[in-house]
């Protein structure tokens, strides 16, 4: 079987692992027309997915450039030959497309098409899909087209391959979502604990001032100096929330960049040297590389607002098949005997629970006047 400069098993092979290697649904419609136009050497290619209103949801296209696609105008409506591949259910192979009586006209912008092949992306009985090629790069039979029964066949298999990838894309954004809504909710209670009690006492602060500007003004100043406090402690908390709601830098950048980038950004914004270094960590489970993110963080945010500290350093090492991430801090410290004030006051009761939720340990070392070091290890895969 030939098909262009990329022919044979290994052509497909390359393409197939293309597919799969995408989590994102934008990504793999991509991966599937640029494999199927270069395979069945095409001068054409698109995928339409369709939506519930008669149009499109996306549409992906290869072999048109930019300023063609945008002169092109909106996405096309599923009418003609387009609504076949995804009501019928078969194959359309076809000498020259215009010629057929489903053929509507296209927009004068788009390019001429002539043999087309057209094919079905489906999951058990459901179209999720319509691939589409046109304009094959060779010698045409006469009167026939150009894309053959072999075409059809391959297709056919990078349809199959293209319907799983596509699937499981899907379930994947929509795991992401759910895990966003699950960590918002999870937020909310945390702000209306954190932020929400530290406002009620701004407010009751504020009336008492208001209360006392005028029998005892030196009262007031004090008390409005305690608003400014524990309006700036309210901001803490929510810039926290705002940390928390960003973990997708894991997926894209890995745990290593996305902990350098933000204790980057910590550096710049306090005024304590903060440090990152990170050496021959690999890639770990998804629940233990967030954990460790976000104990670092909380960790962090400890050293900068209440320690006092003037040096902050994060390192993260390989221990085996694992990792372990050591945040130490020269500040003011605490003794680690009163457990239940400083673990309450420090987040460590969080810290704990996250490490062991990931199948690690947590362990603390903490001298008053000598500083922090949170330790903390978790197994690999």
């Amino acid at each position: 079987m030939s098909h262009g400069p990329r022919s044979g098993l290994a052509a497909v092979s390359s393409a197939l692992l293309a597919m799969s290697r995408h989590l994102e649904v934008r990504d793999v419609l991509k991966t599937i027309v640029a494999s199927a136009r270069e395979l069945l050497d095409a001068e054409y290619a698109a995928l339409g997915v369709p939506d519930d209103h008669g149009g499109f949801a996306q549409f992906v296209v290869d072999g048109v450039s930019e300023e063609q696609w945008k002169a092109i105008g909106p996405l096309p409506r599923q009418h003609g030959i387009l609504a076949a591949m995804l009501h019928e259910a078969r194959a359309e192979r076809l000498a020259d497309v215009r010629k057929d009586p489903r053929f509507e006209g296209w927009p004068k912008a788009h390019p001429d098409l002539v043999d087309f092949l057209g094919l079905p992306i489906r999951d058990g009985d459901e179209i999720i899909g319509a691939l589409f090629l046109a304009n094959k790069n060779c010698e045409r039979p006469e009167g026939g087209c150009g894309f053959t029964e072999d075409d059809e066949e391959l297709l056919g298999i990078l349809a199959q391959h293209a319907a799983i990838a596509l699937t499981n894309a899907r379930l994947y954004e929509r795991s992401r979502e759910l895990t966003i809504a699950e960590e918002r909710s999870r937020l909310a209670h945390e702000l209306h604990d954190a932020v929400s009690q530290k406002l009620f006492s701004l407010r009751l602060t504020a009336q008492a001032a208001a209360r006392l500007v005028d029998r005892d003004p030196s009262r007031a100043k004090g008390e409005l100096q305690q608003v400014a406090v524990l309006a700036a402690e309210a901001a803490d908390e929510l810039r926290a929330a705002v940390v928390e709601l960003r973990p997708a830098a894991l997926d894209e950048d890995g745990l290593v960049a996305t902990l350098r980038t933000q204790i980057q950004v910590l550096d710049r914004a306090h005024h304590a040297c903060v440090t990152f270094a990170g050496h021959g960590v690999k890639a770990l489970p998804a629940s233990q590389e967030e954990a460790l993110l976000r104990v670092a963080q909380e960790a962090l945010h400890n050293a900068l607002r209440h320690s006092g500290a003037d040096h902050v350093d994060v390192t993260l090492d390989r221990r085996g098949s694992g990792a372990v991430l050591r945040v130490t801090d020269d500040g003011s410290g605490f003794d680690t005997r009163a457990v239940r004030h400083a673990g309450r006051h420090l987040g460590l009761v969080s810290m704990r629970d996250r490490a062991s939720g990931a199948g690690g340990t947590l362990t603390v070392e903490s001298v008053p006047g000598k500083g922090t070091v949170i330790e903390m290890e978790v197994p690999g895969g």
